[in-house]
């Protein structure tokens, strides 16, 4: 059980942040409700977390790819919880094309949000994990991270970097007993993949189906809590990456 606990979410105002909100505050974990744009699906999450769990939440509006906006929403959140348990970074952007004629500005802006956004988030909790030499970060990366995909060459760089700066992470913070690990989802039934319906790759997973927003905030709740796993990368795929 996480009560007692504060934990962070960035993009958690729907699809895999949201779930993973409600699953961390059913465990009794106080939550941070970051999302990029709608704030009121943000506050509406926190109102469920309140309503079903009775644990303390609050949303904010945050584009965590920015340095010193990460910094003053972190600083707001030390404020009104006092302290930072627990870091999901799950915020993430696509912006799909084959590289010959994609954009630099969506190369740029999916790099931007999805790594150095988890890395802006880490630098600026981080401090908070330190003086209390104990808790987790959790990185939320993809499959595609692993395997790279066509037409995705920018969201797979950033999800490969993601599990990169995870491993290097959790090496520099494992002697202060802080944890780094990442999630490595494949096709999960969101908005963000309700375009990839007729991808044939989905014939491909073992399992025979794409995957829930639940199933993904299972693995995280089993890494907030596995106190002797480190610097790993879970992957939620049904086996489409074995």
């Amino acid at each position: 059980m996480l009560n007692g606990k504060t934990a962070v979410v960035t993009g958690g105002s729907r699809g895999i942040g949201k779930a993973i909100v409600l699953k961390l505050a059913s465990l009794g974990a106080d939550v941070a409700v970051l999302c990029a744009g709608r704030l009121d699906a943000a506050e509406a999450v926190c109102a469920e977390c309140v309503e079903r769990c009775g644990v303390k939440a609050k949303a904010y509006c945050c584009d965590v790819s920015d340095f010193e906006k990460a910094k003053q929403t972190v600083l707001a959140i030390k404020a009104e919880f006092g302290t930072v348990h627990i870091l999901v970074n799950n915020a993430g952007i696509t912006r799909d094309g084959l590289a010959a004629m994609m954009k630099e500005e969506d190369f740029d802006a999916v790099l931007d949000t999805n790594l150095k956004g988890a890395f802006n988030m880490i630098r600026h909790c981080v401090g908070m994990l330190i003086r209390n030499r104990s808790g987790c970060i959790i990185n939320i990366t993809s499959v595609a991270g692993l395997t790279g995909n066509a037409g995705q060459c920018n969201y797979a760089a950033s999800k490969a970097g993601l599990i990169g700066l995870t491993k290097s992470i959790a090496k520099e913070l494992a002697p202060r007993g802080i944890r780094c690990n990442a999630v490595a989802p494949g096709f999960i039934d969101t908005e963000m993949t309700e375009s990839q319906t007729d991808n044939p790759l989905l014939a491909a997973i073992p399992l025979g189906r794409m995957g829930t927003t639940e199933e993904v905030a299972e693995a995280v709740a089993y890494l907030a809590e596995a106190s002797y796993v480190t610097g790993e990368v879970l992957r939620v795929d049904g086996g489409i990456a074995m």
